[in-house]
Parts: C-alpha cells; structure tokens; sequence
C-alpha cells in the first residue's frame, strides 16, 4: 500500500524561456555546426588494398530498425612511433590505413608490431599485426566478439590474446597464426577447478615468456563484485565496480595454470617479463584507487607502484617505482632500466628509470625488446556525433550513436539530455536529426551550479515525453556524487522551449537538511502522474523517508510513496502494453538488479540476478527491457581506461517477465542508453 505525503502544489514559475538556437551554449556547437551526418566520421573505412582490410559488406537496401545507443570511449586513437628519446615521432600507419588503433605491442624478435583496431566498425575490436616501417598491414583475427592485447611469441608461430569468444568473458586465447586454430587457455578444467562462478572472472594483458614456455597475465578471478566510496548500510556507496587482481601463469596448451602473486584489496596489473624470463614486473594499486585511476576527477590525486617478483616463486618482492601518480604499462628495458606511463598531473608522460621523460599525453607505450623504439597512442575526445554509424551486432538492427538519455515521443520525436555534445539541457529533434529545438537551455538555469556541469556531475537529465507529445519531464540538479549535497528538482517543459516549471521543491544545498534530491522522472500512460525516485543526506544511512521512488499526481500535486528501498532510474511502460514501472534496485551489498512494479506498489518482480550490477533499464516499444550490465566484467583492466564510469558496461534485453535475456554489445567500451526505433517509424 502507498503511503500519502504531504501535498505539493506545482510552483507553476512561469519563467517563459525563450525558445533558443539549438546549439546556444553548447561547448562543441562550432565542432558540430561544421558537421552534417554525412561527414566522414572516426572509423570511416578509408581506400585501401584488398590485402590489408576485411572485405567491406555492402550496406543492406532492406530497411532496419533503429538501435540508438550511447559510447564513452576516445573518438579517435591513432598510434604512433619513436626513438626512446622521443626523437623522429612519426605516425605508425600511412593516413590511407589509420582508422582507429590502440594496444600495440612489438614482437620479441622487433620484426613486428601487433595492436588492436576498429576496422569493421565503431566498437568491434579485432587484432593486427603491422611492421615497424607501417608495412605489410595483416589481419590476425576478425570477429564479432571483442578481441584485444595481442601479443606474439617468440617464435612467431603463436599469438596469444584476450576475446570474449564463446560466453562474452574476457579470457586468453591461443592464435596458432598459419593454421588459424585458437584455442582457450583460461577457460579449461585445469582453470575452473577453484573457480567461484558467482564472482569475477576476467583474463587481461598476457606476456609470453623469453623461451616461450609460458604466459604471464592478470586476473580479477574470484573476487567480490565490490564497489568503491565510503560504507553506506548497504555496502559501499559507489556503485561502480572496481577492480582487484592477481597475477597468473599458463603455457601455451593450458597447462601448468597457476597464480603467482596476489595481494588483498590491491590491483596487481600488467604483467611483463624480465629478459632473463626470471622475474614479472607489473603495477600495483589499492582496489579503491582503480576507481581513482579512470576519473578525470580522481585521477591526479591517485598513485600506484612498479613491482617486480620473482616467477617461480612470487616473492622476493621489489618496488621497482615508487612515488605518486597513476604508473602503469611497466617494462623492463636493458640494463635493469624499466619504463613505465604516467597518468595525470602536469607531469603525465613516458618514464624511465635512467631518465628519460617524454611529457607526452599518450597512451599504452610499448618498446621494441632493444629498447630503442616506442609504440603508443594518441586519442582524441571530442565527442561522437549523433547517429554516427556504430558497430551492429544484429543483422535486424542499425546501430548509432546518440547523447544520453534518448526518449521517443508517440509522434516519434527524439529527445536527448545533450551531455557529451553540450551543456546537459534538453533537445528534441526529428529523427533524421532535422528540426532541432532546445526545450530547455541549462545555461540559463538558476537551479544548478556551472562547475558541476562542466564537471558531467549536474544538468537536466532523463528528459521523458507526456503522451501528447506537448511536454517533456525531467530531472535538473546535481546527481552522482554530489545528490546527497545539492539539490535535484523535477521541471516539465512545454516542448518547443517557451516554458517551464518547477514542481518539487529542493535547494542548492540540502546537506544537514532532510530536503529532498528529485530526478530520473518518467510520465504514466495516461499523463497525469510521474514516477521519481528521491535522495537526501540521509539515505546512505537507511532512511526510508530518503529512499525510493515517488509518484507525483500533476492534477493535485499530492506525491505518494511507491517504494522506500534504495531504487532508481524508474520508466513507466510503453502505452501499447500493461502498465508498468521498470527500476533499478540495490539488492545486496554488492549488486544491483531490474525490478519492475505496478504503479500501485503490487507485484515487485525482480528480473535479474547476476550477482553483478544490471542498471539503467529502459523500454522498447515493444514491451521488452533494455539495460546495462556488468555480468561479464570487465573487458580490460580497469584503471587503463580514462573518462569512464562502469567500462565493463554491455547492453542486453530481455522480455517484461525477465525470460529470454540476449546481449546486444560486445565491445571493450562503455555502452548504455539504448533506444530502440522500429523501422515503421523512421
């Protein structure tokens, strides 16, 4: 049964905004203006020779549906080469070939520089091998599945990598490069003989050995799907997972695996050999601080060490760099030289230990196994434009790129918060992306502060259409880690931009208060009531009167309570199908899972249980849920990534009662919002 609160009577403030250009106040708006959608965007497939590219797929003439989905990843990567000096930098590839490369790796013998690259798309990664000099371009492997971190054997006969092949974890897989046979080295019954299914199971960065015996690489194996931040009465109150590893071994044929060095609560993370093939180097960080490492927030104030051990025993433990700041991507170079990244601070760039400082913002260095040549990328930020053409894994679908938030109105109009292509107000356009019109300038708001905007931390968010399609509902306010501070207000807009109104009521700071945060709003079926979920000071505490979700009557303004757990991200059901509420809910100490609710608070269903977090579900127009998931884990190791929140993050969807659950993602990025357009309405 609901409980009745106190009636609030909308402000109704009239503000009457004017209704602006679509791009005022958008930071990229020059970047944009100069675009259309059928501009080159990153990963166009440039002219090249039959040999060195995957034949390209003519597009289809069947019309598909429209799978709209959001991306937090570089917009560029290009690789680049140099002396260790960082003399004579050069491009690796000619700029007929680059596309979009990352992770390189030279061969033992230099003869080789093997890297990943998006070359059948935006998100699909596959691994190549290409020479120093930027010739003889070859593909090693090319599939759907996500595959990274290659690296060559001694000899050269093998390729050892990472795929999410045959189940979407990331494991080490074997290339045989003449024959094509690959093989699992993680996956065997030598390996899942302690494995705790019900926990992490991820397999990052291998090394070969000098003598080619044996594989060196990182795992999170067996360990808690745990979050970050501080105690809450439900775990920890940072949902996002962080990231402890071990270091393991395995030869080539599976045998022989084993651990050879772990430390509790810390991230133990690419692993290299020595020359000798006696001792592994590697990072180290706490477990908290792989959360510190990928937040541009964070990350300056973050620091790990270089470490080394000995192989065959994993103790004589050294610490090979200390100091502060994030160091990672260790390798030993000659004479007991070891060279190491820095990320973040004034003072990022390329180390070594005799010297060496290369202030360059790049990532994933790699030296040749003389030590004279460094390979490493370059990544670019900007943000992607809308629609851009994105990797499909469905042949029924037609994936792009979208802002977050994407909502469709029964007149099939799209709108967005504009948060990575501008200022976090609300947009709405036709679908071809003609007709822009801003229903809601955030530059222009009183309500929340610029720094937390710019920082990606405030701003309207969740924008959500009324059944006739004249208002859109939205959060506007801070959210994430500020929520319990500052205020979050519900505002409704008319949907051409010439007004709008507050309804709750909230303050800038509500810190030692028991005022309200409010967002995330979604409109019932028939328009007159609203779905919310709230946040105070106190609800890491377990207030229930600061926990849950609401449900505003706009005829009345009485607000009643539908939950008092710790839920969020509440979306009512589409019109056409039974009228429900699909949420959010933390469901233990470390998980999160997709509920869904009637609107009179009868019939809780929780939809899933995978131990890991399941979050930000939304509906497709048929009636089935979309959402993230971290079931599978992280793709890479953790504290590598930059500017992201969950980088594990995959889309799945499932149908209403939570049976027949699909993935729709598979790449190494962080992917969420999904919308999905049916072909009649495009």
């Amino acid at each position: 049964m609901r409980m009745q609160l106190q009636a609030f009577v909308p402000l109704g403030l009239g503000l009457g905004l004017l209704v602006a250009p679509a791009l005022s106040g958008c930071p990229y708006a020059s970047q944009i203006q100069q675009q259309s959608l059928s501009s080159i965007p990153p990963h166009a497939t440039p002219s090249l020779s039959p040999s060195s590219s995957p034949t390209s797929t003519p597009p289809s003439t069947t019309k598909k549906d429209l799978f709209l989905m959001n991306r937090i990843a570089p917009s560029t990567s290009e690789l680049y080469i140099s002396h260790a000096d960082g003399s004579n930098e050069r491009p690796l590839l000619p700029s007929t070939q680059a596309i979009y490369e990352y992770h390189a790796s030279f061969s033992p013998d230099g003869q080789w520089i093997t890297c990943t690259a998006e070359r059948t798309g935006d998100g699909n990664s596959d691994i190549y091998r290409v020479r120093p000099d930027g010739s003889d371009l070859q593909t090693l492997l090319s599939t759907p599945s996500m595959e990274d971190s290659v690296v060559l054997s001694p000899d050269g006969k093998y390729a050892a990598y990472v795929s999410t092949a045959n189940g979407y974890w990331s494991h080490i897989w074997i290339l045989e490069i003449e024959t094509q046979r690959r093989w699992n080295v993680t996956d065997t019954p030598l390996a899942r003989k302690d494995l705790d299914t019900a926990m992490m199971n991820g397999y990052f960065r291998p090394d070969w050995s000098p003598d080619g015996d044996w594989i060196v690489f990182s795992s999170d194996r067996n360990t808690e799907w745990a979050g970050h931040g501080d105690p809450t009465f439900q775990g920890l109150s940072g949902w996002e997972h962080t990231q402890e590893l071990s270091i393991y071994a395995v030869r080539r044929d599976g045998s022989g695996f084993r651990k050879v060095v772990s430390k509790e609560g810390y991230s133990l993370g690419s692993p290299k050999w020595s020359p000798n093939g006696k001792r592994i180097i590697y990072y180290e960080m706490t477990r908290e601080a792989t959360w510190g490492a990928h937040r541009p927030e964070s990350v300056d104030s973050t620091s790990s060490v270089i470490v080394s051990v000995d192989f065959a025993t994993g103790t004589d433990r050294k610490v090979e760099v200390g100091g502060e700041g994030v160091k990672t991507f260790p390798q030993f170079l000659s004479n007991g030289t070891v060279g190491y990244h820095l990320k973040g601070t004034e003072r990022e760039g390329i180390y070594t230990t005799d010297g060496v400082y290369l202030n360059r913002t790049v990532r994933s260095p790699a030296w040749s196994p003389d030590g004279k040549m460094v390979v490493y990328e370059k990544t670019g930020w900007n943000a992607r434009p809308m629609k851009k053409e994105l990797y499909s894994w469905s042949s029924e679908w037609e994936y792009r790129f979208t802002d977050v938030f994407p909502q469709l109105s029964n007149q099939n109009r799209l709108a967005i918060t504009e948060k990575q292509l501008g200022n976090s107000s609300i947009i709405s356009m036709n679908l071809d992306g003609s007709d822009e019109v801003m229903a809601y300038d955030n530059s222009k708001s009183t309500l929340v502060s610029s720094a937390l905007v710019s920082k990606g931390l405030a701003g309207a968010f969740q924008p959500s259409w009324s059944p006739d399609s004249e208002w859109l509902v939205f959060g506007e306010g801070a959210w994430f880690q500020s929520r319990a501070e500052t205020g979050g207000w519900l505002v409704r807009a008319t949907a051409n931009g010439s007004y709008f109104e507050v309804l709750t009521h909230s303050n800038s700071s509500i810190a030692n208060t028991s005022i309200i945060n409010s967002g995330f709003p979604s409109y019932s079926h028939d328009g007159t009531k609203i779905v919310f979920r709230v946040w105070g000071v106190n609800s890491t505490n377990g207030d229930p009167s600061q926990l849950g979700l609401r449900i505003l009557d706009l005829n009345t303004g009485n607000i009643t309570v539908l939950t008092d757990q710790w839920d969020n991200l509440p979306f009512f059901s589409p019109a056409e199908t039974p009228e429900r509420i699909v949420f959010t809910r933390k469901t233990g100490v470390y998980n999160y899972d997709i509920c869904t609710i009637r609107a009179d608070g009868t019939d809780l269903r929780v939809l899933t249980s995978s131990g890991a977090n399941d979050a930000h579900a939304v509906w497709s127009h048929d009636g089935r849920i979309m959402y993230s998931t971290g079931m599978f884990g992280f793709q890479y190791e953790c504290a590598l990534y930059d500017q992201t929140f969950q980088p594990y993050g995959q889309i799945m969807i499932m149908d209403a009662d939570g049976r027949n659950k699909r993935v729709l993602t598979d790449s190494i990025w962080e992917d969420s919002m999904p919308l999905l357009v049916p072909r009649e309405a495009l």
